[in-house]
């Protein structure tokens, strides 16, 4: 019976967000090691869940999982607390016959812009040349030579917003297996285009991507070819590494594996213009909602998405919204000072608050609002059902649900960022989804998972922020060159 031991380490940092991602951050998401791994991912949607699932006949050595919401860069003390202390139990766990790691692809470090590729370098250097490493990588990933090179074999999701997490830790643990048993030799080649694509563009169900997968998925046909991969890239991390790539592994075949990867990559290559963003402003979004009367709306705030390292906090659609009097109308934002200015306060009082706009000067401003306090809550809820992240269990700390007396209006404030990736955040605040004309999502793609039950209408609207998707707005100082769409001239 082979020994096989699981790991995890998982961020997205955004470089121009100004909280740096501290040890904190992860103790309130992701700290986990041995049983306590098995028990929290076991029955999860996450690829953790797929590992164990699919490694069913091995001896399963859950050695440990660091996990934090997307936000600034880690610095290099907790950086290097992390990985040393998962190198030691890696250590300690050997011998092993095998390796399974849940990356995510653009984590940075203060100290080492490619923090996976250390990472995964790291773990490599421990283990020697000859055990297996088989990685799965969030489709966001910055691909670096060093990620490639220190795995056998990397998957990523094939599906933004993420919901096939499961199905690709399944996969990771077949592949692992079969080159235990001598079935398939894995080979590797990774192609890295001179490209970026606009995370508004970065739907997988849309035309211009639809029809790349759909190219990947027949290259799966070909029985030499065990997994393939695109890797949209994350363009809010601005390291030379950041842009899009590709991945194609074979059984034994180096050269049909350099033939797929390439093949990946002029089909995107050739849509390169098709890869740029749909921008669409604030009021130009305003004036499709008033038009559109009998739809209900999702209006995805891409400057502040959180899932994308913002800080949950903008304030500029909930004024306009406001101002127009357009309604009813939902929106979630991070206030943590609100939330203990409102928690002595009784249910049905009337209060001013100072709501939002705290974290930094990027969002939009400090937002004046006399409110009346509907309901307070513990921040805590589940999901039980397939979502972008495959995250179970969420805790937005303690939160409070106001309504704005001069408008139709409701706000879930919270004292912890929370990603919108389940409409059990509102439910178990009490609210209906339904009973809202507009849902401001503060994400671009990930929330369209769960908000697509009660929308018929979703549009992107390109606000201000550390996550704005007008990429010319933002200032890279390390990116490669040239890098499309900044540079036409190749």
């Amino acid at each position: 019976m082979h020994r096989i031991g699981i790991l995890a380490l998982l961020h997205e940092s955004n470089t121009f967000v100004e909280s740096p991602t501290t040890f904190e951050r992860f103790e309130q998401d992701v700290v986990v090691f041995g049983q306590e791994l098995l028990d929290k991912f076991a029955k999860s949607h996450h690829e953790l869940g797929g590992f164990l699932q699919g490694l069913s006949g091995s001896q399963i050595v859950p050695i440990g999982a660091y996990r934090a919401t997307p936000a600034g860069a880690i610095p290099e003390e907790t950086w290097e607390r992390i990985v040393e202390d998962l190198i030691g139990r890696t250590s300690s766990a050997m011998p092993l016959d095998g390796l399974l790691i849940a990356a995510h692809g653009a984590a940075v470090a203060e100290h080492a812009p490619d923090a996976d590729g250390d990472f995964l370098s790291r773990i490599r250097q421990l283990v020697g040349p000859d055990l297996p490493i088989i990685a799965t990588l969030d489709p966001h990933a910055n691909l670096s030579e060093r990620m490639v090179r220190a795995c056998n074999a990397l998957s990523a999701y094939r599906t933004n917003p993420h919901l096939d997490q499961h199905a690709r830790g399944l996969e990771a643990a077949e592949i692992l297996k079969k080159t235990l048993s001598g079935q398939i030799r894995p080979t590797m080649h990774a192609e890295f285009l001179p490209l970026v694509i606009n995370i508004e563009r970065q739907s997988t169900d849309e035309p211009h991507l639809k029809r790349i997968y759909e190219m990947a998925d027949n290259q799966l046909k070909n029985p030499k070819v065990i997994s393939n991969s695109i890797l949209l890239g994350f363009p809010y991390a601005d390291v030379p590494e950041m842009g899009s790539a590709v991945v194609a592994v074979t059984d034994n075949d180096p050269e049909l594996a350099r033939s797929m990867a390439k093949e990946l990559y002029d089909a995107i290559w050739e849509s390169k213009d098709a890869m740029q963003g749909v921008l669409i402003p604030i009021e130009t979004a305003l004036d499709q909602v008033e038009l559109e009367a009998s739809q209900r709306f999702c209006l995805l705030d891409m400057g502040d998405n959180v899932g994308g390292g913002s800080a949950a906090d903008g304030t500029l659609i909930a004024q306009s919204l406001f101002n127009r009097q357009i309604g009813p109308s939902f929106v979630c934002i991070y206030d943590p000072q609100s939330v203990e200015q409102c928690q002595g306060v009784s249910v049905g009082t009337n209060i001013e608050l100072r709501i939002g706009g705290k974290t930094d000067q990027q969002h939009g401003s400090t937002w004046t609002c006399q409110v009346n306090v509907i309901s307070h809550h513990d921040g805590r809820f589940t999901e039980d059902r397939p979502r972008h992240g495959g995250i179970s269990y969420f805790d937005q700390g303690p939160s409070v649900v106001v309504r704005a007396t001069q408008a139709p209006m409701t706000i879930l404030l919270t004292s912890r960022r929370m990603v919108p990736f389940s409409l059990n955040q509102l439910t178990s605040c009490g609210l209906n989804p339904e009973s809202f004309r507009v849902l401001v999502a503060k994400g671009v793609h990930a929330p369209l998972a769960a908000y697509r039950e009660v929308c018929q209408r979703f549009l992107r609207v390109n606000t201000p922020g550390s996550t704005c998707a007008d990429l010319f707005q933002l200032e890279y100082r390390h990116r490669r060159k040239p890098l499309f769409p900044f540079e036409k001239e190749f």
